[in-house]
């Protein structure tokens, strides 16, 4: 009894091991490109989604902006804040161990590297509304699906933030044509920006 147990547990999980592997394996192809991306071209493309950003209804309304810091050649946001200092608040993610929180950036002198070496904002939780989430990603697709970094935490924060938009940024390459995998726990985005295109309403 206890081996056929085991086993209907085993098969259970078999959809959800596949799916994993899947993410991981398209992940790491594009993580590897995306490291090695051309830094002067990485500076290009991130001011062109800069551009695209700046004409959006959504991110001119925008009050209160959370964005991220770029680690491992990710698309660069940071000339948002300097540009729109004193217009907007800007928010960081801080990491730990039960998820993600938002926190107001209050400059580099306020900013320690926290729990997954990645520099966070020493201020305490922005417990206040949130209008527009700049999300970034690994690989994304074009029903906006979006696999991450793989450890969950964004996908359990953004279906926290009912009310904010939310918007994954991109060079192009890390937008497949296909549908990417994705389960019901992974968030989708309302638009994709890449340095060419929008994607999504």
């Amino acid at each position: 009894m206890l081996f056929e147990s085991q086993l209907h547990d085993l098969k259970a999980h078999l959809p959800w091991i596949r799916l994993r592997q899947e993410k991981q394996a398209i992940r790491a192809l594009v993580e590897q490109r995306r490291r090695i991306y051309p830094e002067e071209q990485a500076k290009a493309d991130s001011e062109a989604i800069i551009a695209q950003l700046e004409k959006m209804q959504c991110f001119r309304d925008a009050q209160t902006v959370m964005l991220y810091y770029p680690i491992h050649n990710e698309v660069d946001l940071r000339g948002l804040m300097k540009r729109y200092e004193g217009q907007k608040t800007f928010l960081l993610p801080v990491t730990h161990r039960k998820g993600i929180e938002a926190r107001k950036y209050e400059g580099e002198l306020m900013m320690k590297r926290g729990h997954l070496n990645v520099p966070e904002p020493q201020t305490s939780e922005w417990k206040g509304k949130i209008d527009l989430i700049l999300v970034p990603g690994v690989v994304f697709d074009p029903l906006c699906n979006r696999i991450g970094r793989g450890g969950g935490y964004y996908d359990k924060f953004l279906h926290s933030q009912h009310h904010a938009i939310k918007i994954g940024v991109a060079y192009d390459f890390q937008v497949k044509k296909h549908e990417i995998p994705h389960s019901h726990h992974d968030k989708p985005l309302d638009r994709i920006i890449t340095p060419t295109q929008t994607i999504g309403l």
